[in-house]
């Protein structure tokens, strides 16, 4: 279960640091970086994720520049002073890390970063502009050089800051010549653990510090961890005192010369003239799993009205239609389409509810279908669309969405070279939207996610927690 509750019971620092992976990561390189700026949600995030790593690049000399998006007041509404109590304690823990340069405080409202997301991309990006390499004779490099860029890592759960990791990935990957993206996990120690799916271990890198200076940093905070009822417990705080920091760096890819075009029906035709099952969808264990976890994940026991987006041969829709009231099933192939027709009308007097299902040829990624629907999936489709139409569908999703509704959607994670985009690439775009993202697993092969308008876990809606 993700939490974000450091008083509730997580995985303790011991069991991070009793995994070899925790201290067999490549190390991370800091040879030829000529500047540091680090992002932060939140004042302390920067203490916690990169409180070494700022250290590390002060004792070498290099220029730091720590940038804090919001004021931090979501902690203690109540008290009207605390955004300015939490800035004095960043100014505190900064001069212990060994910085001099003033940090950048944008006073974004704390929990707000989603609505102002446009604000938070312009302000990030006249930050990073301006960086540039120090010259030897103290002046400003002609060369900018190569600049590292911290910031949380996006999948850590917390909407701040997954929402802020986002904004600073996209900044970087439009000027990846010049700056390198190090993601910094903060709950992502708290919900999970370290055999959880979701931990990136082969992305990680290493960087050994001093643990000492860290804790002292990480205690200037006091805000955050003193009183009867501390926000950070001591036991939460333990993943951070430790001699090794950690940083997702991914390799970016390198961008397409030209932005690919969305598939068309005559593709899927040719696919089904050839073969009725063209991806073995009623033959491979990998398919069945998949759908497996993709009723599973199903936040709602029942739906009044469903829409299934690519529905194939009709495997998931007849596990579908066991769950909804009504359910509508497009698909743009005509093959896919009559098959699916058949294999409903078969499980019709087998099926245990009596749901109204309606499977009809439409192409989704250019117009959904009229009507609000409480389920929308999304399975296996968003890659054949191109970037245009991505903008155009994720924002009818939203439109079409029930208030008490939820998205799912699911995809393949590795390139396939027919496809305009990669599946972690439509939920990146899905993430983007003003939908909350309230269920999260991702494999190596497919990463499967569930949005909702109302940000409630199940057992949040249900009264249990």
């Amino acid at each position: 279960m993700v939490t974000f509750d450091a008083a509730a019971p997580g995985t303790s620092a011991g069991v991070w640091a009793a995994d070899a992976r925790t201290h067999d990561r490549p190390p991370l390189d800091l040879d030829g970086a000529t500047a540091l700026v680090v992002v932060a949600a939140h004042p302390d995030d920067e203490t916690l994720g990169a409180g070494g790593l700022i250290a590390a690049c002060a004792e070498r000399g290099l220029p730091v520049t720590v940038v804090v998006v919001t004021d931090g007041a979501g902690s203690h509404p109540d008290d009207p002073r605390i955004g300015r109590r939490r800035a004095g304690e960043l100014l505190v823990a900064l001069d212990l890390l060994g910085m001099t340069a003033a940090p950048v405080l944008l006073g974004f409202p704390d929990g707000g970063t989603r609505q102002h997301r446009d604000g938070i991309a312009t302000a990030l990006e006249a930050v990073l502009g301006p960086v540039t390499a120090p010259a030897p004779d103290g002046g400003t490099a002609g060369a900018p050089g190569r600049i590292l860029v911290a910031a949380p890592w996006v999948g850590d759960g917390h909407r701040d800051h997954r929402v802020v990791g986002e904004i600073v990935r996209d900044l970087v990957a439009r000027d990846a010549d010049r700056l390198t993206l190090l993601a910094y996990p903060i709950w992502m120690r708290h919900w999970a653990d370290p055999d959880h799916d979701a931990v990136p271990w082969e992305s990680m890198r290493s960087l050994a510090i001093d643990a000492r200076r860290k804790s002292a940093a990480i205690d200037a905070h006091s805000s955050q961890h003193a009183g009867e009822e501390p926000m950070l417990h001591e036991r939460f705080l333990e993943n951070f005192r430790g001699a090794v920091e950690l940083f997702v760096v991914e390799e970016a890819a390198p961008p397409a010369a030209e932005p690919a075009a969305a598939i068309d029906a005559a593709y899927f035709d040719d696919l089904y003239a050839r073969r009725d099952d063209p991806w073995r969808l009623a033959s491979r264990w990998y398919e069945q799993r998949k759908r497996d976890a993709t009723m599973a994940a199903l936040p709602a026991e029942r739906y009044s009205s469903a829409l299934e987006i690519g529905c194939s041969i009709g495997l998931l829709t007849e596990r579908l239609a066991e769950r909804c009231d009504a359910l509508l099933a497009v698909d743009i192939a005509e093959e896919a389409v009559g098959l699916a027709r058949e294999r409903l009308a078969a499980a019709a007097g087998t099926r245990s509810s009596s749901a109204t299902v309606r499977i009809e040829q439409h192409d989704a990624l250019r117009a959904l279908p009229d009507g609000e629907f409480d389920l929308i999936v999304l399975s296996e489709v968003g890659y054949y669309a191109d970037l245009d139409a991505l903008d155009r569908l994720v924002p009818a999703i939203e439109a079409a969405l029930h208030p008490d509704g939820a998205l799912v959607a699911c995809h393949w994670r590795h390139p396939v070279a027919d496809y305009p985009l990669r599946g972690d690439d439509v939920h990146a775009r899905l993430a983007r939207s003003s939908l909350e993202r309230i269920v999260s697993h991702v494999e190596r092969d497919f990463v499967l996610e569930v949005f909702a308008h109302d940000g409630r876990s199940v057992a949040e809606r249900e009264g249990l927690a």
